[in-house]
Protein backbone atom coordinates (compact mmCIF):
# COMPACT_ATOMS: atom_id res chain seq x y z
CA UNK A 1 0.00 0.00 0.00
CA UNK A 2 1.35 3.41 -0.96
CA UNK A 3 0.02 6.88 -0.35
CA UNK A 4 -0.63 9.40 -3.09
CA UNK A 5 1.38 12.42 -1.99
CA UNK A 6 -0.69 15.59 -2.16
CA UNK A 7 0.69 18.05 -4.76
CA UNK A 8 1.97 21.37 -3.48
CA UNK A 9 -0.98 23.75 -3.31
CA UNK A 10 -1.00 27.07 -5.16
CA UNK A 11 -1.37 30.37 -3.24
CA UNK A 12 -4.97 30.61 -4.45
CA UNK A 13 -5.77 27.11 -3.16
CA UNK A 14 -4.16 27.88 0.20
CA UNK A 15 -6.18 31.07 0.49
CA UNK A 16 -9.37 29.15 -0.30
CA UNK A 17 -8.54 26.57 2.38
CA UNK A 18 -7.92 29.35 4.92
CA UNK A 19 -11.31 30.90 4.10
CA UNK A 20 -13.10 27.56 4.41
CA UNK A 21 -11.26 26.45 7.57
CA UNK A 22 -13.91 25.17 10.03
CA UNK A 23 -14.51 27.42 13.03
CA UNK A 24 -14.87 24.99 15.93
CA UNK A 25 -16.80 25.47 19.13
CA UNK A 26 -15.82 23.62 22.30
CA UNK A 27 -18.11 21.92 24.85
CA UNK A 28 -17.30 23.55 28.18
CA UNK A 29 -18.36 20.46 30.16
CA UNK A 30 -15.37 18.42 28.94
CA UNK A 31 -12.33 18.42 31.27
CA UNK A 32 -9.99 19.37 28.40
CA UNK A 33 -11.79 22.74 28.11
CA UNK A 34 -10.00 24.02 31.22
CA UNK A 35 -6.57 23.37 29.60
CA UNK A 36 -7.43 24.40 26.03
CA UNK A 37 -5.47 27.67 26.04
CA UNK A 38 -2.43 26.01 27.63
CA UNK A 39 -2.48 23.19 25.05
CA UNK A 40 -2.75 25.72 22.19
CA UNK A 41 0.23 27.70 23.52
CA UNK A 42 2.31 24.52 23.82
CA UNK A 43 1.48 23.46 20.24
CA UNK A 44 2.53 26.90 18.94
CA UNK A 45 5.81 26.87 20.88
CA UNK A 46 6.98 23.23 20.58
CA UNK A 47 7.31 20.67 17.78
CA UNK A 48 6.09 17.87 20.12
CA UNK A 49 3.48 18.05 22.89
CA UNK A 50 2.38 15.17 25.16
CA UNK A 51 -1.23 15.35 26.37
CA UNK A 52 -1.86 12.96 29.24
CA UNK A 53 -5.22 12.20 30.80
CA UNK A 54 -7.87 9.63 31.48
CA UNK A 55 -10.19 8.44 28.76
CA UNK A 56 -13.25 10.64 28.69
CA UNK A 57 -11.33 13.90 29.07
CA UNK A 58 -12.24 14.88 25.51
CA UNK A 59 -8.68 14.85 24.17
CA UNK A 60 -9.45 12.54 21.23
CA UNK A 61 -12.23 14.71 19.80
CA UNK A 62 -11.07 18.17 20.91
CA UNK A 63 -7.34 18.12 20.01
CA UNK A 64 -7.99 18.20 16.23
CA UNK A 65 -10.37 21.13 16.80
CA UNK A 66 -7.72 23.00 18.84
CA UNK A 67 -5.35 22.46 15.90
CA UNK A 68 -7.96 23.83 13.47
CA UNK A 69 -8.40 26.88 15.69
CA UNK A 70 -4.63 27.45 15.41
CA UNK A 71 -4.89 27.36 11.60
CA UNK A 72 -3.35 23.90 11.25
CA UNK A 73 -4.70 21.71 8.45
CA UNK A 74 -4.38 24.41 5.75
CA UNK A 75 -1.02 23.54 4.18
CA UNK A 76 -1.38 19.84 4.99
CA UNK A 77 -3.85 17.54 6.69
CA UNK A 78 -4.23 17.05 10.43
CA UNK A 79 -3.53 13.32 10.59
CA UNK A 80 -5.07 11.64 13.63
CA UNK A 81 -4.31 7.97 14.32
CA UNK A 82 -6.31 5.42 16.29
CA UNK A 83 -5.20 1.87 17.18
CA UNK A 84 -8.42 0.34 15.79
CA UNK A 85 -10.65 0.77 12.75
CA UNK A 86 -13.81 1.00 14.81
CA UNK A 87 -12.37 3.92 16.81
CA UNK A 88 -11.09 5.75 13.70
CA UNK A 89 -14.52 5.65 12.08
CA UNK A 90 -16.45 6.58 15.23
CA UNK A 91 -14.09 9.43 16.16
CA UNK A 92 -14.27 10.91 12.64
CA UNK A 93 -18.07 10.80 12.78
CA UNK A 94 -18.09 12.52 16.16
CA UNK A 95 -15.72 15.34 15.14
CA UNK A 96 -17.64 15.89 11.89
CA UNK A 97 -20.89 16.13 13.90
CA UNK A 98 -19.37 18.68 16.29
CA UNK A 99 -18.07 20.75 13.34
CA UNK A 100 -21.52 20.54 11.68
CA UNK A 101 -20.07 19.07 8.51
CA UNK A 102 -20.83 15.93 6.54
CA UNK A 103 -18.48 13.02 7.22
CA UNK A 104 -16.00 12.78 4.36
CA UNK A 105 -15.79 16.52 3.78
CA UNK A 106 -13.89 18.67 6.33
CA UNK A 107 -13.38 15.51 8.42
CA UNK A 108 -12.74 12.12 6.84
CA UNK A 109 -11.32 8.73 7.72
CA UNK A 110 -9.26 6.04 6.05
CA UNK A 111 -9.18 2.42 7.15
CA UNK A 112 -8.51 -0.84 5.35
CA UNK A 113 -10.70 -0.99 2.20
CA UNK A 114 -12.43 2.33 3.00
CA UNK A 115 -11.29 5.89 2.19
CA UNK A 116 -13.80 8.60 3.19
CA UNK A 117 -11.58 11.64 2.64
CA UNK A 118 -11.81 14.32 -0.03
CA UNK A 119 -9.74 17.29 -1.36
CA UNK A 120 -11.74 19.49 1.04
CA UNK A 121 -10.68 17.47 4.12
CA UNK A 122 -8.72 19.14 6.92
CA UNK A 123 -8.77 16.29 9.47
CA UNK A 124 -8.07 12.68 8.54
CA UNK A 125 -8.70 9.88 11.04
CA UNK A 126 -6.96 6.59 10.31
CA UNK A 127 -5.50 3.53 11.96
CA UNK A 128 -1.84 3.77 12.94
CA UNK A 129 -1.18 0.95 10.46
CA UNK A 130 -2.49 3.09 7.60
CA UNK A 131 -0.17 5.98 8.48
CA UNK A 132 2.77 3.62 8.84
CA UNK A 133 2.08 2.11 5.41
CA UNK A 134 1.85 5.61 3.89
CA UNK A 135 5.49 6.23 4.82
CA UNK A 136 6.42 4.02 1.84
CA UNK A 137 4.95 6.40 -0.72
CA UNK A 138 5.38 9.60 1.29
CA UNK A 139 8.57 9.11 3.38
CA UNK A 140 8.50 12.64 4.83
CA UNK A 141 4.70 12.57 5.33
CA UNK A 142 4.40 15.81 3.35
CA UNK A 143 0.63 15.50 3.06
CA UNK A 144 0.39 16.29 6.81
CA UNK A 145 1.20 19.48 8.69
CA UNK A 146 0.10 18.00 12.05
CA UNK A 147 0.07 14.47 13.44
CA UNK A 148 -1.86 13.30 16.49
CA UNK A 149 -0.78 9.83 17.71
CA UNK A 150 -3.62 8.82 20.01
CA UNK A 151 -3.61 6.12 22.72
CA UNK A 152 0.20 5.90 22.70
CA UNK A 153 0.13 4.10 26.07
CA UNK A 154 -1.08 0.95 24.26
CA UNK A 155 2.51 0.56 22.97
CA UNK A 156 1.58 -1.58 19.98
CA UNK A 157 4.27 -2.23 17.37
CA UNK A 158 2.58 0.27 15.04
CA UNK A 159 2.60 2.99 17.71
CA UNK A 160 6.25 2.35 18.67
CA UNK A 161 7.24 2.30 14.99
CA UNK A 162 5.45 5.61 14.39
CA UNK A 163 6.97 7.30 17.45
CA UNK A 164 10.46 6.25 16.37
CA UNK A 165 9.87 7.15 12.72
CA UNK A 166 8.50 10.62 13.45
CA UNK A 167 11.29 11.36 15.95
CA UNK A 168 13.82 10.71 13.15
CA UNK A 169 11.69 12.72 10.69
CA UNK A 170 11.22 15.91 12.75
CA UNK A 171 14.67 17.43 12.02
CA UNK A 172 13.78 17.27 8.29
CA UNK A 173 10.25 18.60 8.88
CA UNK A 174 10.53 21.64 11.20
CA UNK A 175 7.03 22.69 10.07
CA UNK A 176 5.46 19.44 11.34
CA UNK A 177 3.70 19.39 14.72
CA UNK A 178 3.35 16.15 16.67
CA UNK A 179 0.85 15.62 19.51
CA UNK A 180 1.10 12.36 21.44
CA UNK A 181 -1.73 11.40 23.77
CA UNK A 182 -1.52 8.89 26.58
CA UNK A 183 -4.25 7.81 28.96
CA UNK A 184 -1.86 6.85 31.76
CA UNK A 185 0.65 8.53 34.02
CA UNK A 186 3.43 6.90 31.96
CA UNK A 187 3.51 10.00 29.70
CA UNK A 188 6.94 11.03 31.04
CA UNK A 189 8.45 8.14 29.08
CA UNK A 190 7.16 9.67 25.84
CA UNK A 191 8.38 13.13 26.88
CA UNK A 192 11.93 11.77 27.39
CA UNK A 193 11.80 10.00 24.02
CA UNK A 194 11.25 13.39 22.36
CA UNK A 195 13.97 15.23 24.25
CA UNK A 196 11.91 16.69 27.08
CA UNK A 197 8.68 17.56 25.27
CA UNK A 198 6.15 19.37 27.49
CA UNK A 199 3.48 17.23 29.21
CA UNK A 200 0.01 18.65 29.82
CA UNK A 201 -2.23 16.62 32.12
CA UNK A 202 -5.99 16.64 31.62
CA UNK A 203 -8.39 15.18 34.17
CA UNK A 204 -10.85 12.74 32.65
CA UNK A 205 -13.30 11.48 35.22
CA UNK A 206 -16.20 13.78 35.95
CA UNK A 207 -17.79 11.71 38.74
CA UNK A 208 -16.47 9.32 41.42
CA UNK A 209 -16.32 5.59 40.69
CA UNK A 210 -16.80 2.94 43.36
CA UNK A 211 -14.79 -0.24 42.78
CA UNK A 212 -16.25 -3.53 44.07
CA UNK A 213 -14.49 -6.88 43.96
CA UNK A 214 -16.65 -9.93 43.09
CA UNK A 215 -14.32 -12.93 42.44
CA UNK A 216 -15.67 -15.60 40.08
CA UNK A 217 -16.80 -18.76 41.87
CA UNK A 218 -16.28 -22.34 40.67
CA UNK A 219 -19.28 -24.23 39.29
CA UNK A 220 -20.24 -27.85 40.10
CA UNK A 221 -17.63 -29.13 37.60
CA UNK A 222 -14.86 -27.23 39.37
CA UNK A 223 -14.55 -24.68 36.55
CA UNK A 224 -14.69 -20.89 36.83
CA UNK A 225 -18.02 -19.83 35.33
CA UNK A 226 -17.29 -16.31 34.09
CA UNK A 227 -20.60 -15.95 32.26
CA UNK A 228 -22.59 -16.75 35.40
CA UNK A 229 -20.51 -14.16 37.28
CA UNK A 230 -21.24 -11.59 34.53
CA UNK A 231 -24.98 -12.29 34.82
CA UNK A 232 -24.80 -11.83 38.61
CA UNK A 233 -22.81 -8.59 38.26
CA UNK A 234 -25.30 -7.16 35.75
CA UNK A 235 -28.09 -8.10 38.18
CA UNK A 236 -26.28 -6.21 40.94
CA UNK A 237 -26.02 -3.17 38.65
CA UNK A 238 -29.76 -3.36 37.89
CA UNK A 239 -30.57 -3.37 41.61
CA UNK A 240 -28.32 -0.34 42.07
CA UNK A 241 -30.38 1.90 39.78
CA UNK A 242 -30.83 3.04 36.17
CA UNK A 243 -27.97 3.30 33.68
CA UNK A 244 -26.22 1.26 31.02
CA UNK A 245 -23.68 -1.49 31.65
CA UNK A 246 -20.36 -2.02 29.84
CA UNK A 247 -18.86 -5.52 30.08
CA UNK A 248 -15.26 -6.11 28.96
CA UNK A 249 -14.39 -9.44 27.35
CA UNK A 250 -11.23 -10.77 25.62
CA UNK A 251 -12.73 -11.42 22.19
CA UNK A 252 -15.56 -12.11 19.81
CA UNK A 253 -16.21 -15.66 21.00
CA UNK A 254 -16.45 -14.65 24.67
CA UNK A 255 -18.81 -11.82 23.67
CA UNK A 256 -21.12 -14.25 21.86
CA UNK A 257 -21.19 -16.65 24.82
CA UNK A 258 -21.84 -13.87 27.37
CA UNK A 259 -24.60 -12.43 25.17
CA UNK A 260 -26.29 -15.84 25.04
CA UNK A 261 -26.13 -16.18 28.85
CA UNK A 262 -27.52 -12.66 29.36
CA UNK A 263 -30.37 -13.08 26.85
CA UNK A 264 -31.60 -16.18 28.70
CA UNK A 265 -31.65 -14.22 31.94
CA UNK A 266 -32.83 -10.71 31.11
CA UNK A 267 -36.22 -9.44 29.91
CA UNK A 268 -36.74 -8.68 26.19
CA UNK A 269 -36.66 -4.90 26.70
CA UNK A 270 -33.01 -5.12 27.82
CA UNK A 271 -30.88 -4.34 24.78
CA UNK A 272 -27.69 -6.41 24.53
CA UNK A 273 -25.16 -5.05 22.04
CA UNK A 274 -21.76 -6.48 21.04
CA UNK A 275 -18.85 -4.19 20.13
CA UNK A 276 -15.79 -5.61 18.38
CA UNK A 277 -13.74 -4.88 15.27
CA UNK A 278 -15.25 -7.45 12.88
CA UNK A 279 -18.79 -6.10 13.22
CA UNK A 280 -20.15 -4.12 10.28
CA UNK A 281 -20.05 -0.32 10.54
CA UNK A 282 -23.85 -0.26 10.87
CA UNK A 283 -23.79 -2.70 13.79
CA UNK A 284 -20.98 -0.78 15.52
CA UNK A 285 -22.86 2.52 15.20
CA UNK A 286 -25.85 1.15 17.14
CA UNK A 287 -23.82 1.54 20.34
CA UNK A 288 -23.64 5.33 19.88
CA UNK A 289 -27.34 5.90 19.09
CA UNK A 290 -29.88 7.01 21.69
CA UNK A 291 -32.16 4.35 23.13
CA UNK A 292 -34.85 3.68 25.72
CA UNK A 293 -34.53 1.22 28.60
CA UNK A 294 -31.42 -0.52 29.88
CA UNK A 295 -28.57 -1.37 27.57
CA UNK A 296 -25.74 -3.87 28.12
CA UNK A 297 -22.71 -3.37 25.86
CA UNK A 298 -20.31 -6.32 25.52
CA UNK A 299 -16.98 -5.02 24.24
CA UNK A 300 -13.37 -5.96 23.69
CA UNK A 301 -10.72 -3.58 24.98
CA UNK A 302 -11.57 -1.27 22.05
CA UNK A 303 -13.87 0.40 24.61
CA UNK A 304 -11.08 0.60 27.19
CA UNK A 305 -9.39 3.68 25.77
CA UNK A 306 -10.16 4.15 22.07
CA UNK A 307 -13.90 4.80 22.32
CA UNK A 308 -16.25 6.43 24.78
CA UNK A 309 -19.52 4.50 24.88
CA UNK A 310 -22.22 6.99 25.97
CA UNK A 311 -24.46 6.54 29.00
CA UNK A 312 -22.35 3.98 30.90
CA UNK A 313 -22.89 3.93 34.67
CA UNK A 314 -21.65 0.42 35.44
CA UNK A 315 -18.58 -1.50 34.27
CA UNK A 316 -18.15 -5.26 34.67
CA UNK A 317 -14.50 -6.22 34.36
CA UNK A 318 -13.51 -9.93 34.36
CA UNK A 319 -9.90 -8.72 34.15
CA UNK A 320 -8.72 -10.43 30.95
CA UNK A 321 -7.63 -9.43 27.45
CA UNK A 322 -6.32 -11.29 24.43
CA UNK A 323 -2.59 -10.59 23.98
CA UNK A 324 -0.11 -11.67 21.30
CA UNK A 325 3.02 -13.05 22.94
CA UNK A 326 6.09 -14.86 21.61
CA UNK A 327 6.51 -18.33 23.08
CA UNK A 328 10.17 -19.24 23.67
CA UNK A 329 9.13 -22.88 24.07
CA UNK A 330 7.29 -23.31 20.77
CA UNK A 331 9.21 -20.46 19.06
CA UNK A 332 6.04 -18.95 17.59
CA UNK A 333 3.75 -16.07 18.48
CA UNK A 334 0.51 -17.06 20.16
CA UNK A 335 -2.67 -15.25 21.05
CA UNK A 336 -3.15 -15.77 24.77
CA UNK A 337 -5.87 -14.65 27.14
CA UNK A 338 -4.02 -12.93 29.99
CA UNK A 339 -4.73 -10.88 33.08
CA UNK A 340 -4.76 -7.17 32.28
CA UNK A 341 -2.39 -4.71 33.98
CA UNK A 342 -3.37 -2.35 36.78
CA UNK A 343 -3.27 0.58 34.34
CA UNK A 344 -5.71 -1.19 31.99
CA UNK A 345 -8.01 -2.03 34.93
CA UNK A 346 -8.05 1.64 35.96
CA UNK A 347 -8.87 2.63 32.38
CA UNK A 348 -11.82 0.24 32.36
CA UNK A 349 -13.10 1.55 35.70
CA UNK A 350 -12.94 5.11 34.41
CA UNK A 351 -15.49 4.36 31.68
CA UNK A 352 -18.40 4.61 34.12
CA UNK A 353 -17.62 7.98 35.71
CA UNK A 354 -18.71 10.13 32.78
CA UNK A 355 -22.45 10.74 33.21
CA UNK A 356 -22.93 10.16 36.94
CA UNK A 357 -21.32 8.42 39.90
CA UNK A 358 -20.34 4.98 38.63
CA UNK A 359 -19.71 1.46 39.90
CA UNK A 360 -17.00 -0.90 38.57
CA UNK A 361 -17.49 -4.57 39.43
CA UNK A 362 -14.22 -6.46 39.13
CA UNK A 363 -14.64 -10.22 38.84
CA UNK A 364 -11.44 -10.89 40.80
CA UNK A 365 -10.22 -10.00 44.28
CA UNK A 366 -8.20 -7.05 45.54
CA UNK A 367 -5.09 -9.16 46.16
CA UNK A 368 -5.21 -10.32 42.54
CA UNK A 369 -5.30 -6.67 41.41
CA UNK A 370 -2.32 -5.80 43.63
CA UNK A 371 -0.25 -8.63 42.10
CA UNK A 372 -0.80 -7.46 38.53
CA UNK A 373 1.92 -5.52 36.64
CA UNK A 374 1.58 -1.74 36.71
CA UNK A 375 1.58 -1.45 32.89
CA UNK A 376 1.10 -3.75 29.91
CA UNK A 377 4.36 -4.87 28.29
CA UNK A 378 5.15 -2.99 25.05
CA UNK A 379 4.48 -5.27 22.08
CA UNK A 380 8.08 -4.95 20.84
CA UNK A 381 9.24 -6.75 24.03
CA UNK A 382 6.74 -9.61 23.71
CA UNK A 383 6.74 -10.10 19.92
CA UNK A 384 8.92 -12.30 17.75
CA UNK A 385 11.80 -10.11 16.58
CA UNK A 386 11.79 -12.00 13.29
CA UNK A 387 8.29 -10.61 12.76
CA UNK A 388 9.41 -7.13 13.86
CA UNK A 389 12.39 -7.14 11.46
CA UNK A 390 10.21 -8.45 8.63
CA UNK A 391 7.68 -5.67 9.21
CA UNK A 392 10.38 -2.99 9.35
CA UNK A 393 12.00 -4.25 6.14
CA UNK A 394 8.68 -4.32 4.29
CA UNK A 395 7.89 -0.76 5.40
CA UNK A 396 11.37 0.54 4.61
CA UNK A 397 12.01 1.62 8.21
CA UNK A 398 15.74 0.84 8.13
CA UNK A 399 17.82 -1.41 10.37
CA UNK A 400 16.20 -2.55 13.61
CA UNK A 401 19.52 -2.01 15.45
CA UNK A 402 19.51 1.72 14.64
CA UNK A 403 15.79 2.40 14.98
CA UNK A 404 14.92 4.79 17.85
CA UNK A 405 12.58 2.51 19.82
CA UNK A 406 11.35 3.74 23.20
CA UNK A 407 12.30 0.30 24.57
CA UNK A 408 15.02 -1.15 22.30
CA UNK A 409 15.12 -4.96 21.97
CA UNK A 410 18.24 -6.89 23.05
CA UNK A 411 21.03 -7.38 20.44
CA UNK A 412 20.97 -11.19 20.87
CA UNK A 413 17.23 -11.25 20.16
CA UNK A 414 17.82 -9.19 17.00
CA UNK A 415 20.55 -11.59 15.79
CA UNK A 416 18.24 -14.58 16.40
CA UNK A 417 15.49 -12.81 14.45
CA UNK A 418 17.73 -12.29 11.42
CA UNK A 419 18.96 -15.91 11.58
CA UNK A 420 15.39 -17.21 11.46
CA UNK A 421 14.46 -14.96 8.52
CA UNK A 422 17.50 -16.19 6.58
CA UNK A 423 16.51 -19.79 7.33
CA UNK A 424 13.03 -19.09 5.92
CA UNK A 425 14.42 -17.41 2.81
CA UNK A 426 12.80 -14.10 3.78
CA UNK A 427 16.12 -12.18 3.75
CA UNK A 428 19.32 -12.82 1.79
CA UNK A 429 22.94 -12.89 3.01
CA UNK A 430 23.00 -9.08 2.89
CA UNK A 431 19.92 -9.05 5.16
CA UNK A 432 17.77 -7.59 2.37
CA UNK A 433 14.15 -8.64 1.85
CA UNK A 434 13.49 -11.34 -0.77
CA UNK A 435 10.31 -12.06 -2.74
CA UNK A 436 9.40 -14.68 -0.14
CA UNK A 437 9.93 -12.07 2.58
CA UNK A 438 7.62 -9.59 0.87
CA UNK A 439 4.88 -12.23 0.69
CA UNK A 440 5.41 -13.23 4.33
CA UNK A 441 5.11 -9.60 5.44
CA UNK A 442 1.49 -9.60 4.24
CA UNK A 443 0.50 -12.33 6.72
CA UNK A 444 -0.09 -11.23 10.36
CA UNK A 445 1.24 -14.45 11.89
CA UNK A 446 4.64 -15.66 13.06
CA UNK A 447 6.97 -15.81 10.00
CA UNK A 448 7.43 -19.58 10.33
CA UNK A 449 3.70 -20.15 10.36
CA UNK A 450 3.36 -17.68 7.48
CA UNK A 451 5.99 -19.64 5.49
CA UNK A 452 3.85 -22.75 5.93
CA UNK A 453 0.78 -20.90 4.66
CA UNK A 454 2.73 -19.51 1.69
CA UNK A 455 4.01 -22.97 0.75
CA UNK A 456 0.53 -24.43 1.17
CA UNK A 457 -0.89 -21.85 -1.25
CA UNK A 458 1.77 -22.81 -3.80
CA UNK A 459 1.22 -26.55 -3.27
CA UNK A 460 -2.57 -26.56 -3.23
CA UNK A 461 -3.01 -27.58 0.43
CA UNK A 462 -4.16 -24.25 1.87
CA UNK A 463 -7.35 -25.59 3.49
CA UNK A 464 -5.48 -28.09 5.65
CA UNK A 465 -2.52 -25.89 6.49
CA UNK A 466 -4.75 -23.00 7.62
CA UNK A 467 -6.10 -25.35 10.31
CA UNK A 468 -2.54 -26.31 11.35
CA UNK A 469 -1.28 -22.71 11.23
CA UNK A 470 -4.14 -21.58 13.49
CA UNK A 471 -3.36 -24.44 15.91
CA UNK A 472 0.25 -23.27 16.16
CA UNK A 473 -0.89 -19.71 16.88
CA UNK A 474 -2.85 -20.57 20.05
CA UNK A 475 -2.12 -22.56 23.18
CA UNK A 476 -2.40 -26.33 22.74
CA UNK A 477 -6.00 -27.30 23.66
CA UNK A 478 -4.91 -30.77 24.84
CA UNK A 479 -4.59 -30.98 28.61
CA UNK A 480 -2.51 -33.51 30.52
CA UNK A 481 -2.86 -33.08 34.30
CA UNK A 482 -0.05 -34.83 36.18
CA UNK A 483 -2.39 -36.80 38.40
CA UNK A 484 -4.35 -38.14 35.38
CA UNK A 485 -1.65 -38.29 32.70
CA UNK A 486 -2.40 -41.90 31.64
CA UNK A 487 -6.12 -41.25 31.40
CA UNK A 488 -5.46 -38.14 29.28
CA UNK A 489 -3.12 -40.08 26.95
CA UNK A 490 -5.74 -42.80 26.47
CA UNK A 491 -8.56 -40.31 25.87
CA UNK A 492 -6.51 -38.42 23.27
CA UNK A 493 -5.18 -41.51 21.45
CA UNK A 494 -7.86 -41.31 18.70
CA UNK A 495 -6.36 -37.95 17.64
CA UNK A 496 -2.80 -39.26 17.33
CA UNK A 497 -1.28 -40.01 13.93
CA UNK A 498 2.07 -41.80 13.76
CA UNK A 499 2.87 -40.13 10.43
CA UNK A 500 2.71 -36.54 11.72
CA UNK A 501 1.64 -34.39 14.65
CA UNK A 502 0.10 -32.07 12.06
CA UNK A 503 -2.25 -34.83 10.86
CA UNK A 504 -3.22 -35.23 14.51
CA UNK A 505 -4.27 -31.58 14.54
CA UNK A 506 -6.54 -32.25 11.54
CA UNK A 507 -8.19 -35.21 13.33
CA UNK A 508 -8.74 -33.06 16.42
CA UNK A 509 -10.19 -30.26 14.26
CA UNK A 510 -12.64 -32.67 12.57
CA UNK A 511 -13.76 -34.02 15.96
CA UNK A 512 -14.60 -30.52 17.21
CA UNK A 513 -16.17 -29.33 13.94
CA UNK A 514 -18.42 -32.41 13.81
CA UNK A 515 -19.44 -31.76 17.40
CA UNK A 516 -20.27 -28.11 16.68
CA UNK A 517 -22.54 -29.07 13.81
CA UNK A 518 -24.22 -32.15 15.30
CA UNK A 519 -24.14 -31.87 19.10
CA UNK A 520 -25.64 -29.48 21.62
CA UNK A 521 -23.32 -27.03 23.35
CA UNK A 522 -23.65 -28.97 26.63
CA UNK A 523 -22.78 -32.31 24.97
CA UNK A 524 -19.78 -30.81 23.21
CA UNK A 525 -18.51 -29.37 26.52
CA UNK A 526 -18.89 -32.83 28.04
CA UNK A 527 -17.07 -34.51 25.11
CA UNK A 528 -14.17 -32.07 25.49
CA UNK A 529 -13.92 -32.86 29.20
CA UNK A 530 -13.92 -36.61 28.49
CA UNK A 531 -11.04 -36.16 26.02
CA UNK A 532 -9.11 -33.74 28.28
CA UNK A 533 -9.56 -30.86 25.84
CA UNK A 534 -9.99 -27.20 26.76
CA UNK A 535 -13.27 -26.12 25.16
CA UNK A 536 -12.22 -22.46 25.31
CA UNK A 537 -8.92 -23.10 23.54
CA UNK A 538 -10.68 -25.18 20.89
CA UNK A 539 -13.01 -22.23 20.23
CA UNK A 540 -10.03 -19.86 20.19
CA UNK A 541 -8.34 -22.10 17.61
CA UNK A 542 -11.49 -21.84 15.50
CA UNK A 543 -11.56 -18.03 15.82
CA UNK A 544 -7.92 -17.68 14.71
CA UNK A 545 -8.61 -20.02 11.78
CA UNK A 546 -11.53 -17.81 10.70
CA UNK A 547 -9.27 -14.72 10.79
CA UNK A 548 -6.55 -16.42 8.74
CA UNK A 549 -9.07 -17.70 6.22
CA UNK A 550 -10.57 -14.22 5.87
CA UNK A 551 -7.13 -12.69 5.30
CA UNK A 552 -6.04 -15.23 2.68
CA UNK A 553 -9.37 -14.69 0.90
CA UNK A 554 -8.58 -10.94 0.80
CA UNK A 555 -5.24 -11.83 -0.82
CA UNK A 556 -7.15 -13.79 -3.48
CA UNK A 557 -6.02 -17.20 -2.21
CA UNK A 558 -8.70 -19.87 -2.31
CA UNK A 559 -8.57 -22.77 0.12
CA UNK A 560 -9.01 -26.04 -1.72
CA UNK A 561 -7.89 -24.63 -5.07
CA UNK A 562 -4.63 -26.23 -6.24
CA UNK A 563 -2.02 -24.05 -7.89
CA UNK A 564 -0.78 -24.97 -11.37
CA UNK A 565 2.55 -26.13 -9.92
CA UNK A 566 0.76 -28.26 -7.33
CA UNK A 567 -1.46 -29.89 -9.97
CA UNK A 568 1.62 -30.70 -12.04
CA UNK A 569 3.40 -32.15 -8.99
CA UNK A 570 0.30 -34.17 -8.03
CA UNK A 571 0.20 -35.83 -11.45
CA UNK A 572 3.81 -36.95 -10.96
CA UNK A 573 3.19 -38.53 -7.55
CA UNK A 574 2.18 -42.15 -7.16
CA UNK A 575 -1.11 -42.50 -5.24
CA UNK A 576 -0.84 -43.98 -1.77
CA UNK A 577 -2.13 -47.50 -1.36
Amino acid sequence: MTAVVAPRRSPAELEARRRNLPRPSFPEDLPIAARRAEIARAIRAHPVVIVCGETGSGKTTQLPKICLELGRGVEGLIGHTQPRRIAARATAARIAHELKTELGQAVGFKIRFTDRTSPSSYVKLMTDGILLAETQGDPELRQYDTLIIDEAHERSLNIDFLLGYVRALLPRRPDLKLIVTSATIDAERFARHFGGAPVIEVSGRLFPVEVRYRPVQENEDGELDVNEAIVDAVDEAARQGPGDVLVFLPGEREIREAAEALRKHHPPQTEILPLYARLSAQEQERVFKSHAGRRIVLATNVAETSLTVPGIRYVVDPGFARVKRYSYRSKVEQLQVERISQAAAQQRAGRCGRVAAGVCLRLYDEQDFARRPAFTDPEVLRASLAAVILRMKSLGLGAVEAFPFIDPPAPKAIADGYALLQELGAVDDARELTGVGRSLARLPVDPRVGRMVLAAHEEGSLAEVLVIAAALSVQDPRERPLERAQAADAAQKPFADERSDFLGYLKLWKFFEDGLHHESNRKLHQACREHFLSFNRMREWRDVHAQLKELTTELGWKAGEMSRAARRAARQRRPEV
